[in-house]
Formats: C-alpha cells, sequence, structure tokens
C-alpha cells in the first residue's frame, strides 16, 4: 500500500550532468546522508541507459528504505517498479498516469506558481503538489519565479503534501520551511557539491531543527 506520511523531508532530485557515470555512488551518498525521497530525472540519456540507471536506483532505494520516484515517464516507472511518478504540466496527463500506474503508486505534479494548478492536481488525486522555481536555478532558470507568499496562500488551500523547489540553497530553507512546506526538494546543493553526504546532511538537520521547534 501506498505510504502517504513519506512524503515529507529531504528530496532529491538526480542531474546527469552533475552526476555523469558516478551517478549511482553519488546517490548513494545522498541516501547515507539522510534525504527520504529520491527522484530519477534523465532526458537526455538513450532509453536503454535510462533503464540501466534507474533500475540501480530503483534497487539502492528499496535497500535503504528510500521512496523512489521517475520523473515524467510512467511506463520506466512501471518497469523498476519505482515507488511512483512526478508529472510536469507538459507530461503525461494525470488521469493516464493513475490509470496505468494503479491507486497504490504515488503521482506527484509540477504546479510552478499557480495554486490554480495545486488545485486540479488535488482535485484529481495527487498524492503532493510541487511549487517553484523559488530561486535562481541552474537547472532550470526559465522555469517560472515562484514568491514564497505564494506558500502561505496554498497553505489554506492545499492539504496534500508541498514540495518547494528551484536553486535551494541551505540558507534559503528555513524561509520555506517557516511556510510550512513538507519537502524541499533539491538538486544543486546536494549533487553539485564535491562533499554530497555533508551537503545532505546540512539539509537534514535544518529540517530537523524545524521539526524540533514546532
Amino acid at each position: 500500500m501506498k505510504q502517504k506520511n513519506i512524503l515529507k523531508g529531504l528530496y532529491a532530485i538526480t542531474d546527469p550532468e552533475l552526476m555523469g557515470a558516478d551517478l549511482v555512488a553519488k546517490a548513494e551518498q545522498a541516501i547515507l546522508g539522510g534525504i527520504n525521497i529520491l527522484q530519477y530525472r534523465n532526458k537526455t540519456m538513450p532509453l536503454k541507459q535510462q533503464e540501466q540507471e534507474a533500475l540501480s536506483l530503483s534497487k539502492l532505494c528499496h535497500q535503504h528504505g528510500i521512496t523512489f520516484i521517475i520523473n515524467d515517464n510512467v511506463e520506466l516507472a512501471i518497469k523498476v517498479n519505482a515507488d511512483g511518478v512526478h508529472l510536469g504540466q507538459k507530461d503525461t496527463q494525470f488521469q493516464a498516469a493513475r490509470k496505468r500506474l494503479g491507486e497504490n503508486k504515488i503521482i506527484g505534479v509540477t504546479c510552478n506558481n499557480q495554486i490554480e494548478f495545486a488545485l486540479t492536481a488535488q482535485e484529481q488525486g495527487a498524492d503532493y503538489v510541487a511549487f517553484g522555481r523559488f530561486y535562481n536555478s541552474k537547472t532550470k532558470p526559465s522555469a517560472p519565479h515562484a514568491e514564497i507568499s505564494l506558500l502561505t496562500e496554498a497553505r489554506k488551500q492545499i492539504t496534500v503534501p508541498i514540495v518547494a523547489i528551484g536553486g535551494i540553497t541551505p540558507e534559503s530553507a528555513p524561509s520555506l520551511l517557516n511556510e510550512g512546506v513538507d519537502m524541499l526538494a533539491v538538486i544543486q546543493s546536494i549533487f553539485g557539491q564535491t562533499d554530497i553526504l555533508n551537503a545532505t546532511r546540512q539539509f537534514v538537520e535544518i529540517i530537523d531543527s524545524r521539526k524540533a521547534s514546532l
């Protein structure tokens, strides 16, 4: 059965340019550092390579009890027994993904800076929604900018877990956590760092300290 209580904490997203051939080893460092969720995102490599990488990550995540999500590709998620998929606004339609995956898989939806997108996703049965980018992002520099004030309003209307994404650093993380987001999605500030293990731990400490103050 799907466990929605796992949708919290630090949500790491892979990047082929940052991780290269060391994808699995670098992902393991993030896992050991304390991430709760790992998303495999690779839209550039041949499908066969994506399958091999995703399968390796799926096995690694499940070995460590980490939730494993595939970006966009529903069929790949099924093939490697991922825990779910993350869909963008221009990706696979939600209803088609749910029908293919079944009710027990997680589906998250990118909502950019639009609460209306999140309300629609929530109504359709999304398990979480993601807002952002909140800061300058090297991964998706042209993504729509979202103001932190959006989260205040979202919290009034959205009942499913909320993810914040986009250029998040240890310095900016507390501002987002103070708005009540459930997950911080991070790429560059984890996988772009020389010491992935300690970079991850730094985020986890910030998240844990926020929980302790509630």
